[in-house]
């Protein structure tokens, strides 16, 4: 443990500190509660429609979800980078890595995007067997898969904006978008103002002219605004190939890393889907509620990556060392804020949705569970995604993941749920375990101090 002594050493001035952090920390913490309106907003309103609509939705949105991870992963990537040229004061780098990311997340997108116009029955039978939930996930399909290009490239520039400390312009689109969505759901669901009411296609509807307000804002902001780090589309044709090359390195991991996390995900919510739509509808709820307790620590997460990024690209070794343990202990107080605020809104969500006796009783389990998994949940993403991913120690989280939740909890709830046939709640639990175990394996891993790397070159 660090003394005071060796603070005084370094002379940091942690007031200082503090008053960076939070202003990185409190419009991140915005953006994801914003993403989690969006989506609270579609559970709320598709809950009072019906289980089985809601059902579709949530699963059909699975598949928005896989993408995501794929281009958090390839953003993430970008960022282990992109924050220590930052530091090092290379904006040119900085636009040729804004380029090469753009470019792979619009082919990423555009698979996506095929995927779910011409397959989106096969996507929807990975997850549940129900035929109407199917037949109403594929609705909602058939529409959202147009706005999924749209999202790459958005997600693309403001993740790197993120990276070079411009932070409020992704809180300002995300509210438009928020703002927008919440409107245009409930015209287009409920048949507001002389509209027909269209259900479960009205949220995706909703969802589409969301995103298509969100490119709009990201390019008004780019042509107008942002005069310091632009997009440049020689970069997007053409990328240096040394850099190419750095990108692959770190961000290949961290995108397999994502993708299998999602995927774990994913699956928890496949082994749930075939235990009836009961146990969907009450894990879609607590879904939002663990992603609502745990948008500031994930706001930490992010703040941690770019903030020791910066750091290391200014070489200051020792500096990062104190920092990263003081996002050590504010992710667990932050965890505990989240698990307490679950606990407190278990009552308030089951009594005012409507949903099956079976279904509440499954959510308020889930919401206990959920009470402690925000916890280790908060700890490991700052550590993983946050510190490590700082130096450049992006292959650490991939074999963390691919051990304790596929070697895990997934192969054992899944022995729970269709060998042993166990319950919902016992099987729900076992699932969720992964972040409790990974807790002293990322903890021995951050004392190693092996995550801390300079990872930019002299020249690009």
């Amino acid at each position: 443990m660090w003394k005071k002594s060796k603070y005084a050493e370094l002379g940091i001035d942690w007031g200082k500190f503090y008053k960076n952090v939070f202003t990185l920390v409190f419009p991140m913490a915005l953006q994801n509660l914003i993403n989690v309106g969006v989506t609270a907003a579609d559970v709320v309103m598709l809950g009072k429609v019906g289980e089985k609509v809601l059902s579709g939705a949530s699963l059909a949105g699975q598949v928005q979800f896989v993408m995501v991870l794929f281009l958090f992963g390839l953003t993430s990537g970008a960022t282990v980078l992109t924050a220590q040229y930052w530091g090092k004061g290379d904006k040119t780098t900085i636009e040729k890595i804004l380029g090469l990311g753009m470019k792979a997340a619009v082919i990423v997108t555009a698979i996506f995007t095929v995927a779910a116009l011409v397959i989106p029955e096969l996507l929807m039978r990975i997850f549940t067997s129900d035929t109407v939930v199917i037949a109403e996930g594929m609705k909602y399909l058939r529409i959202v898969a147009f706005s999924y290009v749209l999202m790459g490239i958005t997600q693309v520039y403001l993740y790197i904006m993120r990276s070079v400390e411009r932070v409020i312009v992704a809180t300002v689109v995300y509210l438009m978008s928020l703002i927008c969505n919440v409107i245009l759901n409930a015209i287009f669901i409920f048949g507001l103002f002389g509209c027909p009411a269209l259900g479960i296609q009205g949220a995706a509807l909703g969802t589409l002219i969301s995103r298509i307000l969100e490119l709009v804002l990201v390019f008004g902001y780019a042509r107008l605004f942002n005069k310091e780090i632009k997009f440049r589309f020689c970069y997007f044709m053409h990328t240096d190939s040394q850099l190419v090359k750095d990108f692959l390195i770190y961000a290949i991991p961290v995108v397999m890393n994502e993708v299998l996390w999602g995927l774990g995900t994913a699956a928890n919510t496949a082994v749930l889907g075939h235990m009836g739509s009961a146990a969907v509808a009450a894990n879609s709820v607590a879904q939002v509620a663990r992603q609502l307790a745990t948008v500031v620590s994930f706001g930490l997460s992010s703040a941690t990556a770019i903030y020791l990024g910066k750091t290391i690209g200014e070489k200051r070794m020792e500096h990062a060392k104190a920092y990263a343990q003081k996002f050590a202990v504010l992710s667990i107080i932050l965890g505990v804020a989240g698990g307490v605020l679950i606990l407190v809104l278990s009552p308030l969500v089951t009594g005012f949705l409507v949903l099956s006796a079976t279904a509440k009783r499954y959510l308020r389990f889930m919401f206990f569970v959920m009470s402690y998994f925000v916890i280790g949940q908060a700890f490991n993403t700052t550590m993983v995604v946050g510190t490590f991913r700082s130096g450049g120690d992006t292959r650490f989280g991939l074999i963390l993941d691919m051990s304790t939740m596929w070697g895990g909890s997934i192969l054992f709830g899944f022995l729970a749920a269709f060998v042993f046939k166990w319950s919902v709640p016992v099987v729900y639990m076992i699932l969720m375990s992964d972040e409790i175990i990974k807790i002293p394996i990322t903890w021995w891993r951050y004392k190693s101090y092996k995550w801390l790397k300079d990872v930019t070159r002299e020249m690009v």
